[in-house]
């Protein structure tokens, strides 16, 4: 009988050993947009981005992960380095609300139930859906007409450590490549408003989060299996 419930304890700790371990936390850092108005700079972040998220690491190199973030994205023209957005001196302000689902892979193993010092880079990809609102630009003023939503492909890399057994640190910056091309209001979707598109109508908007995540870490550990 002994044998028996040592294995069967030897059972549930490997399956220990190989449960799922998760994250939940926030998100805090900045957001900025590029397209047809304003500075055309990559990380540059000038709105406060705040967010929740949640991971399910699968394996100590990779995880599904799920966020919610929203920011303000703005842009004006004031700030570009070319001459002819200076003269033409557009601005917009916009709000994103962003849900993400998709896949964080990490470059070294990441084992949750070690408390040695752990660091690795990090990369993550998948699917956004997003709500924004439907701008246009007449006589030099922003307009809203509607709130509507649409997807995007985050495209992020970042470094993390655990700071303690159970509190994660990471730093990231993430591009949104985004299947609008209006955050601007350059390119309305309303067919009467055609005449008031501007910019390259052939490239869509991106915006950008970049910022720190904190995580709290839960779930099983391994115990000792005696022999």
């Amino acid at each position: 009988m002994n044998k028996i419930f040592n294995l069967l304890l030897c059972f549930f700790s490997f399956i220990s050993m190989n449960a799922q371990i998760h994250e939940v936390g926030v998100f805090l850092g900045g957001s900025n947009y590029v397209g047809d108005v304003g500075s055309t700079n990559y990380i540059s972040p000038n709105k406060l981005a705040l967010g929740i998220l949640y991971k399910w690491n699968k394996s100590p190199r990779h995880a599904y992960r799920f966020s919610y973030t929203q920011s303000t994205i703005t842009a004006n023209d004031l700030d570009s380095k070319e001459g002819g957005r200076k003269f033409r001196k557009y601005r917009f302000d916009n709000t994103v609300r962003e849900l993400s689902a998709g896949l964080e892979f990490n470059f070294f193993d990441f084992n949750l139930h070690e408390s040695k010092r752990k660091v690795t880079p990090y990369v993550f990809s998948g699917l956004n859906y997003f709500r924004y609102d439907e701008l246009y630009i007449s006589s030099g003023e922003t307009h809203k007409e509607k709130n509507t939503g649409s997807f995007a492909i985050p495209m992020i890399l970042g470094i993390k450590t655990n700071l303690t057994t159970n509190f994660i640190l990471g730093l990231e910056v993430g591009a949104r490549y985004t299947f609008t091309d209006n955050l601007d209001g350059s390119n309305p979707s309303n067919e009467n408003l055609k005449s008031l598109h501007f910019g390259n109508l052939n490239n869509n908007d991106w915006y950008v989060f970049s910022g720190v995540t904190l995580t709290y870490t839960f779930g099983n550990k391994p115990c000792y299996c005696p022999y």
